[in-house]
């Protein structure tokens, strides 16, 4: 097939959409299928593209869902696009937030092609979609297929957009994630290693895992708290630090995107304190591939990942005593942690890309035969 990915996220910001539009256009290359990625991007930031990128747009900041979301806003973007489809023929395109202002609205508006929309965001807040859903119905209604990465995503959506939806997850790579790699040496002293991966936003919870970590120290004193992610710690943050005079966290800043997976070999410990607003979580099963225990919130997102006891323990979100208790109990088991690394390292196979890459394709067959073949895909 020719596939085009649409995405409407600046593509040389590091994001979930865009990594997981990176990882399934490599994965659907590899099956022998010819894919586009159609994105808004940043000259300034870019290191050269890959030829199957069409870069449309430059972008700005927008909040959005207690992150930034980087979108172009382009009123030349429409003569654009539909050229881009006209001349390409694509028999999917599959658009990534479909309706996401502007570049998937655009696609959509000019597309031919049969349409799949896959549906990521869980913000929490329906705000938006309340206040936007009676202009987005027309384009809506040109999708021809639907996909949800989790319940929590679909719950997002669906109340506002009802119809079918296929609930799809993100993928991992596991052959990266699960590689056996050096630790970082200067880490490896012998202390518990509890690590943070992710964006230092408010919605990320650092706060909460500073509190928790301040009421281990003292009891645990050869532990260790590493932070690992772009960002700055917000006030609240440096407040725990300063009050408590807490010692042995590492703050690393945004790190390249090879060097995650030594970060999480040199783990004990896994913690993600995001206090809502996460479809997903990534990171759980980044965790997961490198047979780490996991702390983290009990929120939809996680919970669709992960279960208590199992490869993780779960606690109430902006609950710093209930961290505490978990990770102290972790500290104290070796036994115990070992015990639910294996058990996540066994859970995380399911989510490999190669498995979630070939359910994608038998969506898009699936829908493909729906449209009653008047969209006949090439083979790839």
């Amino acid at each position: 097939m020719k596939i085009a990915l649409v995405s409407p996220y600046d593509f040389t910001w590091p994001g979930g959409v865009t990594a997981h539009i990176s990882q399934l256009g490599h994965q659907l290359t590899a099956m022998g299928h010819e894919v586009k990625v159609l994105a808004p991007f940043s000259p300034s930031r870019a290191n050269g593209h890959d030829q199957n990128f069409v870069p449309l747009g430059r972008t700005i900041p927008i909040p959005s869902g207690g992150s930034i979301a980087r979108i172009s806003l382009s009123a030349w973007l429409y003569r654009k696009v539909r050229g881009i489809l006209q001349r390409e023929n694509f028999d999917v395109i599959h658009l990534h937030e479909p309706l996401a202002p502007y570049l998937p609205l655009a696609v959509l508006q000019c597309s031919s092609a049969v349409n799949i929309g896959t549906f990521h965001a869980f913000h929490g807040s329906t705000r938006m979609y309340r206040w936007s859903t009676p202009v987005l119905k027309h384009w809506f209604k040109r999708l021809d297929g639907r996909i949800a990465v989790s319940p929590a995503a679909l719950s997002h959506v669906e109340p506002f957009f009802p119809g079918e939806y296929q609930i799809i997850p993100n993928g991992i790579d596991l052959g990266f994630f699960g590689a056996e790699v050096n630790p970082i040496p200067e880490l490896m002293d012998g202390k518990v290693n509890i690590l943070f991966v992710g964006r230092l936003e408010k919605r990320k919870g650092l706060r909460y895992l500073l509190d928790a970590y301040g009421r281990l120290k003292w009891e645990y004193p050869d532990s260790r708290l590493i932070v690992v992610g772009p960002g700055n710690p917000d006030k609240y943050c440096y407040r725990i630090l300063a009050e408590r005079n807490l010692q042995d966290v590492v703050f690393t800043g945004s790190v390249d995107h090879s060097l995650l997976p030594r970060y999480y070999r040199t783990a004990d410990i896994f913690c993600s304190p995001a206090i809502g607003k996460e479809s997903f979580g990534i990171v759980l099963l980044e965790a997961m591939a490198a047979a780490k225990p996991i702390v983290a919130s009990r929120i939809e997102g996680y919970s669709y990942i992960a279960s208590h006891g199992h490869q993780s323990l779960l606690v109430p979100p902006r609950d710093g005593e209930a961290l505490a208790d978990a990770l102290a109990m972790l500290i104290q088991n070796p036994d115990l942690r070992a015990k639910m690394g294996a058990q996540g390292r066994a859970t995380v196979h399911c989510y490999r890309w190669e498995a979630v890459a070939q359910q994608v394709v038998d969506f898009y067959q699936a829908t493909i035969e729906r449209s009653n073949g008047s969209k006949s895909p090439r083979t790839g």
